[in-house]
């Protein structure tokens, strides 16, 4: 179980989080929906440990374990996996070896290329995502929607407990979404893992359905329910939860 408890955070003094609660159970897909500025990329990255977004006040706990002050590759180590909306570009490092790298410092393996390649080809097979992807540097030269391709692939070779996708469904065209769904879906099947999916809009929960969606609203979260609510905030936005909240 990953919480969040009287989370306060923000960046370069301005303070963004105003007391997050929150739980994330094992196994259950969540959707954090929200206008914009509500908070929702500065939770993603307080979560993982960014080192630009401090902590004011409150606690982030992974089972009974407090890791509020660890650093990232320390949260990775323990299951944390966050897809970035905006995934930079890294050029001159191939992506094969970026990943092979990650997945043997994460899981303290030291596989060989072979070993490690023909178990990258199976899951991408499985996922139809094409392999050809690794043969690039990290980002470098591709498109948003390759790009977050590239995201999904790292979740899938370095199975996270815990992964946060901030906003994966942003710049996706109704092809590739379908794709990054389906493939999130499966990893999702396949490793019982915990899926948290940051989103405006509720287009992509109509391909992955949450267990649960919360809704952040000026630092916090205003409200909270099925993937029912996504619905209404497709049709009615969030002016309504603003006028219950008072926020």
């Amino acid at each position: 179980m990953l919480s969040v408890s009287n989370l306060k955070a923000g960046i370069n003094d301005k303070t963004i989080l105003n007391g997050v609660n929150v739980t994330f159970d094992d196994g259950k897909i969540y959707a954090i929906m929200g206008p914009n500025g509500s908070g929702k990329s500065t939770l993603s990255f307080t979560i993982m440990g960014n080192p630009a977004y401090k902590i004011q006040d409150g606690k982030i706990l992974l089972g009974s374990e407090e890791i509020t002050h660890f650093s990232p590759d320390q949260r990775a180590k323990r299951g944390l996996f966050l897809a970035f909306q905006n995934p930079v570009e890294v050029p001159g490092v191939p992506s094969f070896s970026f990943i092979k790298t990650a997945y043997n410092t994460i899981t303290g393996q030291n596989l060989s290329t072979y070993v490690f390649n023909k178990m990258v080809k199976q899951k991408l097979s499985e996922l139809g995502i094409d392999d050809l992807l690794l043969s690039r540097n990290l980002n470098e030269g591709l498109s948003g929607g390759e790009r977050k391709k590239m995201e999904i692939i790292q979740m899938a070779v370095l199975q996270p407990k815990f992964a946060i996708l901030d906003e994966i469904d942003s710049g996706l065209d109704v092809d590739s979404l379908e794709l990054i769904a389906s493939a999130i879906n499966k990893i999702h099947a396949n490793s019982g893992n915990t899926i948290i999916m940051v989103t405006h809009y509720s287009r992509i929960l109509r391909y992955i359905k949450p267990d649960v969606v919360y809704v952040l609203v000026n630092g916090k979260i205003a409200v909270g329910g099925d993937s029912a609510l996504a619905d209404k905030i497709d049709k009615e936005g969030y002016g309504w939860i603003r006028d219950e909240s008072g926020s």
